[in-house]
């Protein structure tokens, strides 16, 4: 079975800018994760997913990541460096919530891999 796109995320070096532009160019309902400089955006309807809007992680650069869902991050992660890719972020835990993990395609295109908690 193919694996779902399940996420969105938007990164910038001033995320309360990109937050206040997001919501106004696209009247985006974006609320605060608790403790955190992220914003997450609501689905806007049956064929929407949900995304966040935040800062950049150590030395990433401005960008938009889709985040696929799979059921082992490293199995996908192993896979992706067999094909030609790499590890960006190793399988890392979002408490409450899953993990996750980022790799690069073979032309350096950062996607992100997500396992929900079980």
């Amino acid at each position: 079975m193919a694996q779902p796109v399940v996420h969105f995320e938007i990164c910038g070096a001033d995320a309360a800018k990109a937050r206040a532009f997001y919501a106004k160019l696209f009247e985006w309902e974006i609320s605060m994760w608790e403790g955190q400089d992220y914003g997450l955006v609501a689905k806007t309807g049956d064929n929407s997913i949900g995304g966040g809007v935040g800062p950049l992680m150590p030395g990433q650069q401005p960008s938009i990541l889709i985040y696929i869902q799979v059921d082992d991050l490293q199995k996908y992660l192993d896979k992706a460096t067999a094909l030609g890719g790499k590890t960006i972020h190793p399988p890392s835990p979002i408490p409450g919530i899953g993990s996750f993990a980022l790799f690069a395609d073979p032309n350096g295109v950062t996607v992100g891999l997500f396992k929900p908690q079980t």
